[in-house]
Parts: C-alpha cells; sequence; structure tokens
C-alpha cells in the first residue's frame, strides 16, 4: 500500500512531465518558425529568455499533477509544494533577468542613446533581478530577511577587506560607465603606449583588443586612473598631419599647390580621407638643416584611417614632385676645415 502511494504519483508526475516536454518542443519549434517570419526582435528574445525557464514550469507542473493524485501525508504534500512554489518563482527570475537584460541590450544598441551595454551593466541589471528573487524565495520558506541583512552588515567590514581590489575594480567600472569618458567601440591610447579597441568593460576588467589583433586586459582602478587618449571623443573625425621636406631651391607656393592639389585629389579616391574642411598647407617647421619642411593638414574619417591615408598621400607626392621636378633632398652638412700654423718655438 505504502508502495502505491509513492509509486502512483511518481508514474503520474514523471508522464506529465515528459508530455509536457513534448509539447513545449513542438511549441517552440513553431514559434521560432514564426519569429523568423517578423521584423521585430522582441519575439525573438521573449522566446529565447523562456527556453530555459520553460524546463523547470514543466517539472514544476508534473509534480504539482502527481501530489494531487497522491494520498501522502499533509507534511510530505506542504515539503512538496514549497518546492514547487521555489521552481516557479527560481524560473520566473531567470526568465525576467534574461529578458530584461536582453530588451536592454538589444534597446541601447538600437537606439542612439550614449550608454554602453557592457557585461558590468548588462551582470549589475540581472545581478539585482536575481538578488530580487533570492530574496522572495527566502521568505515563501519562511527564513526572515532581516537577520540576513544584519549579518551581512557585521560581516560587511571583513569582506570590504578581503576584497579591496575586487571592490575598487568594481566601483571604478561604474564610474567609468557612468562618465561615458571611456564608451566599448571607442579607440584609445594609454599612457603605458598601448592602444586599441575597446571591446567590453567588466565589473573587474576592461579588455582592449589591439591593432594586431591581441587583447590586452586592464583592471578597472587602474584604468580610471591612468591617462587615456580617446579618439573617439569628441567625435571620430581627426586631422592628419603629414611633414615632407623638398630643397631650398624650391618654390614654396608651388609645393603648396601641388601638396593642396594632391590632397583634395585624394579625398574622393582614398577609403577614409575627407575632403570637408578642405586640406590645407602651412610653412612649419619652416627651415630645416638640409630642406624645406612643409605640413600636410587634413581630416580623415577615425583614427585607423590614417594609415592608409598616408601610405597612398605619400605615394602621389612623391610621384608629382617627379613630375614637378622637386627635389627631396638627402641630409648634408659643409664643413670648413681650419688650417693651423706653426709656431716658431
Amino acid at each position: 500500500m505504502d508502495i502505491d502511494k509513492i509509486l502512483i504519483p511518481s508514474v503520474a508526475a514523471i508522464l506529465s512531465a515528459a508530455i509536457l516536454f513534448i509539447v513545449r518542443a513542438i511549441a517552440f519549434r513553431f514559434l521560432h518558425k514564426w519569429s523568423d517570419k517578423t521584423e521585430t526582435k522582441i519575439d525573438d528574445i521573449i522566446i529565447r529568455s523562456l527556453k530555459t525557464p520553460s524546463v523547470f514550469w514543466c517539472i514544476a507542473i508534473g509534480l504539482y499533477i502527481g501530489v494531487g493524485v497522491s494520498e501522502l501525508p499533509e507534511r510530505y504534500v506542504l515539503y512538496i509544494s514549497k518546492a514547487i512554489h521555489i521552481i516557479i518563482i527560481f524560473s520566473i527570475t531567470i526568465a525576467a533577468a534574461n529578458l530584461a537584460g536582453r530588451i536592454f541590450r538589444n534597446y541601447v544598441q538600437s537606439s542612439s542613446l550614449p550608454i554602453p551595454t557592457t557585461g558590468l551593466a548588462y551582470g549589475i541589471l540581472k545581478g539585482t533581478i536575481m538578488v530580487l528573487g533570492f530574496l522572495i524565495i527566502l521568505s515563501v520558506l519562511g527564513i526572515s530577511i532581516t537577520p540576513l541583512i544584519t549579518a551581512l552588515g557585521v560581516g560587511g567590514l571583513a569582506v570590504a577587506l578581503a576584497l579591496q581590489d575586487t571592490l575598487a575594480n568594481l566601483f571604478a567600472g561604474i564610474h567609468i560607465l557612468m562618465e561615458k569618458a571611456i564608451r566599448v567601440g571607442d579607440f584609445i591610447k594609454l599612457e603605458s603606449g598601448q592602444e586599441g579597441y575597446v571591446e567590453d568593460i567588466t565589473w573587474r576588467t576592461s579588455r582592449i583588443r589591439m591593432l594586431p589583433n591581441n587583447m590586452v586586459v586592464i583592471p578597472n582602478s587602474k584604468l580610471s586612473q591612468s591617462i587615456v587618449t580617446n579618439y573617439y571623443l569628441p567625435d571620430k573625425r581627426m586631422a592628419l598631419l603629414i611633414p615632407i621636406g623638398v630643397s631650398y631651391s624650391s618654390d614654396p607656393e608651388q609645393v603648396e599647390k601641388i601638396l593642396v592639389e594632391e590632397a583634395k585629389k585624394g579625398a574622393g579616391e582614398i577609403p577614409g580621407l575627407l575632403g570637408e574642411p578642405e586640406p590645407f598647407v602651412r610653412f612649419i617647421p619652416g627651415f630645416g638643416e638640409s630642406s624645406l619642411d612643409f605640413t600636410l593638414i587634413c581630416q580623415v574619417r577615425e583614427f585607423v584611417d590614417q594609415y592608409l591615408a598616408q601610405h597612398e598621400l605619400r605615394k602621389r607626392i612623391f610621384r608629382r614632385f617627379k613630375e614637378e621636378g622637386i627635389e627631396i633632398p638627402f641630409p648634408h652638412r659643409t664643413v670648413y676645415m681650419r688650417e693651423e700654423k706653426e709656431w716658431p718655438k
């Protein structure tokens, strides 16, 4: 008799859960096909967010059906009911955290708001929802939250002392996000010399992908204290300065005209080189030891465009100088030798 009391509800729970899993698989297959036909991403986000929690819902419903057909003592029924409530609350918490995080990331990426969708911001949002769900589970279990908060307050000092570096990095990361001086996707240069794109700002470190495709991982506290050059602020466009030296026999007016013409022609042909504002030339640094030194100043779309722009412009300028007979001199010096007289002793 005791075996029947356990066997029948167990079989009912397993069969119910199995049927629900089959229904779940069919439903998600249909929903995926439907979402592929729609233009909005919200339905895809909702479906992905509910995929894992729906597993717990199937288990919870199966347990509920098993308890409903059982003749177990009231004490055991109470324990199982609490377990069902905990499973449901936990699954809803996961669903809410995933849904809120994905909607936040999708909304920020699709809008023009200057809010970084970093791992830190995403983690804080999901972590807040998970903590709220955990507190609700404690209240369902009949555990008072007040002593827990008191214990956390007493042990907070010890934890803070033990995790000084971790907390410093966490708050430094929050400060970086709030200040918005460094954003994900920006091209920055550290005072130590490394430069690259900001890939992510997490709760402990920031990741910078350098141009050779290497990753620099720097603690947030170090990054917040470092002198950083952000090549994307106030905007991506930047000035490109190209120094050029010619022979002292050259006409400065002609050299200036040639440089401006080549820069204007290149603006429509060289990727990343801008025609507005118009390029111009300055006779700076001026009179060098072996050459007349000019500086061609033009604009490029962003930092990495300067490499191709310099490469192409220098080739065009060199070719044009050869056509116009303008010499790019080698360094040379005039040395005067003094002959010393021999004085009578």
